[in-house]
């Protein structure tokens, strides 16, 4: 296994952290009390169904269900129904997990390894259709392998914002059960985060749409009006004790300047902004706001059934004409970084410092006119006929990818390429605002968004996935990187700093390293079962 990261971010904290300058008393939330045991916030978009088949809660903090394992803020794996750290085989190509004996279910029915292993099964059956059965195509059989046993000794999660891990503790153990895979896999243990469900719900496969939100979280799910909003509701057996604020409201409100209204009107108690806008609420009383380090990286995707996109010259001249640093300071007010492969730089022991594109037009020009683009009277270029431009989509409602691609176009412009922005969905043909990112491992992003790419990358990162020792690992990668810069297959923009708003109504919030989207699992509200009103 790799060795981990401890990915922290600076933070604007309240007193509950130790920080001054976050004194006012608590206001009246958006749910109209004082007593701060309900929450209201919102995010840009909505699940396609609360349940892990589905592919909600991917890196864990789903808080309707837990996996075998769970992240911590630092990035480290910790057990949640694990009742203690899996162990590899020597050959790496199984895992075996005991599991705890305590759990119990939302609807009363107790946790154990049938569950895990009708979960499993069902993500890899096709007939369930799960969107996450091509990240776990490693796993070739889950089964149920327990032996006559009694109690483990491990280390309970923390229950409070202290770095100081608390004494061993007895957990009663259950079942065992063992992962066998197709090859060794080094973030394997990342990937158990998965959420477990009981079995009695996988007895008939069918669309994952369909499937029952009923897990062992902290919360579960009490409603939920699509289009709107859903509403979770504390789990009063939670195993490890029910969560203080009990009742959270999520709206989905994929506006950004809708969420910051709905602060302004009182409506939201935390939500998810851009930084430009957040930037408001620096010096409000009522709300703080909190940056995340982010490992989401903004590209544009460049489709492979374009002349113009598809062309080599195209995309590396436009890696050299594109502008980075004057993004960061215009859509991103300043929060963010460059970036030039779809690697993150804050994945700092995999990201290869000396792959970059420096912003040079005069380069830019010159690899166009290599490439055969001559330049037209009109400013824009044709090779063979055909002119060089092609439209960008980008999402309604998303202020920061409207603004990172008008700015794309300008610079593409200076060059001789037309770009034609619009909003929406892309077309056949089109490219797009894409994002990626993953704070725990290359692999989980890079190997879905680049196994398309040059023969080089793919060896590349079949390579270091099947990979054991950390080192080789992060040779392979590196490598990689370089050999991306000399073929880019997109043009990686920058890389996100995630802000938030949150009411000073709370502590117990821990900055994390980000995911590439802003939603209600992964993220500012990661541990939100273990806040507590101020």
């Amino acid at each position: 296994m790799p060795s981990r990261r401890i990915l922290l971010s600076s933070v604007a904290l309240c007193t509950g952290l130790g920080l001054a300058g976050c004194t006012a008393a608590p206001t009246l939330t958006a749910s109209g009390s004082t007593d701060s045991t309900a929450l209201v916030l919102a995010v840009p978009s909505e699940p396609a169904n609360v349940h892990p088949l589905a592919g909600y809660g991917v890196h864990g903090s789903a808080q309707v269900f837990d996996g075998l394992l769970e992240h911590q803020s630092d990035s480290a794996l910790r057990t949640a129904l694990a009742a203690e750290m899996p162990t590899p085989s020597a050959d790496g190509k199984s895992w075996t997990v005991k599991l705890r004996a305590d759990v119990r279910f939302h609807d009363g029915s107790a946790f154990d390894g049938k569950d895990v292993v009708a979960t499993y099964q069902a993500l890899l059956n096709p007939a369930f259709g799960s969107p996450l059965r091509d990240r776990y195509s490693m796993i070739t059989g889950v089964s149920d392998v327990t032996p006559p046993t009694t109690t483990s000794t491990t280390t309970a999660p923390p229950t409070t914002s202290s770095r100081v891990a608390p004494p061993p503790r007895t957990v009663p153990v259950g079942s065992t059960v063992r992962f066998d895979l197709s090859q060794p896999y080094a973030p394997f243990l990342d990937l158990l985060v998965l959420g477990i469900v009981p079995s009695e719900t996988l007895t008939e496969p069918g669309p994952v749409t369909g499937l029952k939100s009923v897990g062992t979280g902290p919360y579960q799910l009490e409603s939920w009006q699509r289009g709107a909003s859903m509403t979770l509701r504390a789990n009063t057996s939670y195993y490890l004790g029910a969560p203080t604020v009990a009742k959270v409201t999520v709206e989905f409100v994929p506006d950004d300047d809708a969420r910051v209204q709905r602060i302004r009107d009182g409506k939201l108690d935390s939500a998810a902004l851009p930084p430009a806008q957040a930037k408001a609420f620096e010096q409000s009383e009522v709300f703080q706001v909190l940056r995340q380090r982010s490992a989401a990286i903004r590209a544009i995707g460049m489709p492979a059934d374009n002349p113009v996109t598809v062309d080599p010259a195209i995309r590396l001249a436009l890696n050299y004409a594109v502008n980075r640093r004057a993004m960061i300071d215009g859509p991103l007010a300043g929060h963010g970084i460059e970036a030039f492969t779809p690697v993150s730089p804050v994945l700092a022991e995999f990201y290869e410092p000396t792959a970059k594109f420096s912003h040079d037009v005069p380069t830019a020009k010159s690899f166009l006119d290599t490439g055969g683009w001559v330049a037209g009277s009109n400013g824009i270029r044709t090779k063979n006929g055909v002119a060089a431009q092609f439209t960008l989509a980008y999402p309604a409602g998303d202020n920061v990818a409207r603004d990172l691609a008008t700015a794309f176009a300008a610079d593409a412009d200076a060059v001789g390429v037309k770009v034609q922005t619009r909003v929406g969905a892309p077309n056949a043909g089109e490219a797009s605002i894409v994002g990626a990112g993953d704070p725990f491992d290359p692999d989980l992003s890079l190997y879905p968004l680049m196994r398309g790419s040059d023969a080089k990358i793919i060896t590349s990162l079949d390579t270091a996935r099947a990979m054991s020792d950390p080192a080789q690992r992060v040779a392979e990668y590196r490598k990689m990187q370089r050999t991306y810069i000399e073929a880019p297959s997109m043009i990686a923009l920058v890389g996100l700093e995630h802000t938030y708003v949150l009411r000073r109504n709370w502590t117990g919030y821990q900055a994390v390293v980000d995911a590439d989207s802003q939603d209600a699992t992964w993220g500012a509200w990661w541990n939100l079962s273990r806040w507590q009103p101020r």
